[in-house]
């Protein structure tokens, strides 16, 4: 399993990205930095996009996929792009984004007949078979419905990504044991507080939610972190640092471009 960060923080700028994971060049993970971070020829590779929550940063270049795609000519068209969540947050980008005003709704056949974007709707717990790969949803804790995605590939490797997140993953724990772990870290230890309150982590909180993964599943997978503040990035590096060394664990915060391989 190829994975590259396409983009790994909150805000955008002419050096960070919003929030997406790239999965062997063809399944998603979020739509915040997803077109802006790929060729046109990259583009068209993608098959299938996991959105966890309806959060503009994690859903924007879901309507810039099926745009593209709308666009092709008749002989590189290649099916419909799948855009996969809850059925709540699917509704919520057809009502406030691809709904004729907005932007055109894709999801409607064109005058050739051909559907740009297709919106499947996914039920937590329940395996589906996405692009050859076992996908599971499963709600974590944030401040609107939101749901992490444990994705194995055909060859048995497991990722699990929490998308934005707070306190009480470890909830998850016992649905998953993945070979890597993507989270999120938003604030800094002094943050905390705030953190709490709108569902995200900081260093200290992530280190609880990690030595409960170890106490339940005896080990911890390597960490990537993502949805990174870039104005607190280097304290948040920081601290990161103090929670993997007093775990013992491979906990890395994300950057734009990064690839690992599973």
């Amino acid at each position: 399993m190829k994975i590259k960060v396409l983009g790994a923080h909150c805000l955008e700028s002419a050096n960070t990205r919003l929030t997406s994971i790239l999965i062997d060049d063809i399944l998603a993970l979020d739509a915040g930095g997803l077109t802006s971070a790929l060729s046109f020829e990259d583009q068209r590779k993608l098959r299938a996009i996991l959105l966890t929550h309806r959060h503009f940063d994690h859903i924007r270049d879901v309507a810039l996929v099926g745009y593209y795609n709308a666009l092709l000519p008749g002989p590189e068209w290649k099916d419909p792009k799948r855009a996969y969540s809850t059925s709540g947050t699917l509704d919520n980008i057809m009502a406030d984004i691809l709904n004729g005003q907005t932007f055109p709704d894709f999801t409607r056949p064109l005058s050739s007949g051909k559907v740009p974007l297709q919106l499947c709707p996914i039920e937590p717990y329940k395996p589906e078979v996405i692009e050859g790969y076992t996908v599971m949803a499963i709600p974590v804790k944030h401040s609107v419905p939101t749901v992490g995605y444990s994705v194995t590939s055909p060859r048995g490797r497991t990722l699990f990504f929490t998308g934005d997140t707070g306190p009480g993953i470890a909830d998850c724990w016992e649905h998953v044991s993945p070979d890597i772990l993507i989270t999120e870290i938003t604030g800094i230890n002094a943050l905390e507080e705030r953190m709490v309150s709108v569902g995200h982590l900081t260093p200290n909180l992530l280190h609880k939610e990690l030595a409960e993964f170890k106490r339940i599943k005896g080990y911890i997978p390597p960490v990537v972190l993502v949805h990174i503040s870039p104005e607190l990035e280097d304290l948040t590096r920081e601290e990161v640092n103090k929670v993997a060394k007093q775990l013992g664990a491979d906990i890395k915060l994300g950057y734009e471009g990064m690839t690992l391989t599973v």
